[in-house]
């Protein structure tokens, strides 16, 4: 029985986290106390707790193997030149660490920022029945394994500057989520100071998207000069993002049921946009670009193309480029650092205390992207 209740929770994990698969909202939205009975580790009044304890590490000494074994042989593709550390944003991925760790890794270090704007998926957006608003939380703090992260004060600075039809705050929604989860972790366990400032995304237009990321764009920026501080330098802004989703189970096969040619095939696919319209001169052109190879616009529900991104990476670059106009820098260039998938390359090991939400093969298979972001003035 014991074995019975991991497997399925490991499937309720898989086709929650990668399938999205309920296409319309199935009777009112679940109450926080039933979110809550689905966390692996509970939130607590004002202490957000941990969606995922399987994928992601929960204890310090796992977060500290993790972080030594993700810079291990073999890296990750790599995609092009690092811009050094310091970023001002950054595009990174959620899935399980024994997967995705190596480019964490190459990713969130190069994130300094004692501040840091978490843009996330929301995956269950449907089941809340929420749309066309930012996600914001309510927590003072988020549990993490080396320790409590502190919720920035901006959070409520951003949110007194915004529309009251903009935003909706739901502890419920957040603790439903692991997307942001995952790339906290990561930043608490190299900047131990790290405040964060979770928001989670989800389904828009595009015009929507660019509505919603001026505003926000211009409370930050205003936050930002009334402090004295400096995009990059005091404050960064990561989205997060896995690739493609391949299988039959995600509804996407258009190389066929899988095997080497559809692996290949699906992996050029995702190089070309790391290199294509995520990458260079950030543009609305460019970012509605990426909207509608992942979604139908007349229909954002609609898949295209299964990016779990396909709304925080719009958002996420609107956003990143409203704030550096603000703040009257010129130029914000995207850099493709590094690539990764379920199957191109051993995970990190089976001694750390966690595993997988989810199977891996040339039939169902997931990729990460990693790419930065820097300002010129």
């Amino acid at each position: 029985m014991r074995k019975l209740a991991i497997i399925l929770t490991v499937l309720f994990v898989s086709f929650d986290a990668f399938g999205q698969a309920a296409l319309k909202p199935v009777g009112p939205p679940p109450s926080l106390d039933e979110v809550r009975r689905e966390m692996g580790i509970p939130s607590s009044k004002d202490v957000r707790g941990q969606k995922d304890s399987v994928g992601f590490a929960s204890t310090a000494e796992q977060m500290a193997k993790v972080w030594d074994l993700s810079a291990t042989l073999p890296l990750p593709e790599v995609l092009g030149p690092s811009p050094g550390p310091g970023v001002v944003g950054a595009i990174c991925p959620h899935d399980d660490y024994i997967y995705a760790g190596r480019v964490y890794r190459q990713v969130l270090p190069l994130v300094t920022a004692k501040q840091v704007i978490l843009v996330g998926v929301f995956h269950r957006y449907r089941r809340f029945n929420v749309r066309d608003k930012l996600v914001f939380d309510t927590y003072r703090a988020w549990r993490s394994p080396d320790g409590e992260i502190a919720v920035s004060s901006l959070r409520d600075e951003l949110i007194s500057k915004l529309p009251a039809s903009d935003y909706v705050r739901d502890a419920a929604m957040h603790d439903s989520e692991h997307s942001l989860e995952a790339i906290a972790y990561w930043l608490k366990h190299a900047r131990p100071d790290v405040e964060i400032v979770p928001i989670i995304i989800p389904a828009a237009s595009f015009s929507r998207f660019e509505e919603l990321a001026l505003r926000l764009g211009q409370a930050l920026a205003g936050a930002m000069k009334s402090r004295g501080w400096i995009l990059g330098k005091d404050v960064s802004i990561v989205i997060s993002s896995d690739g493609t989703h391949y299988g039959r189970d995600f509804n996407y096969e258009p190389y066929g049921e899988g095997g080497v040619n559809a692996y290949a095939k699906a992996v050029k696919r995702d190089r070309e946009i790391l290199k294509g319209p995520l990458a260079g001169t950030v543009s609305s052109k460019k970012a509605r670009k990426f909207f509608e190879a992942c979604v139908n616009p007349q229909n954002p529900d609609e898949y295209r193309m299964p990016w779990c991104g396909r709304f925080s990476i719009p958002f996420g670059l609107l956003f990143l480029n409203e704030t550096a106009k603000e703040l009257g820098l010129k130029t914000v260039k995207g850099w493709p650092l590094a690539f990764g998938t379920t199957v191109g390359g051993p995970t990190l090991g089976q001694d750390l205390g966690i595993g997988a939400t989810a199977p891996s093969n040339l039939y169902h298979f997931v990729t990460f992207p990693g790419e930065v972001y820097t300002v010129t003035k």
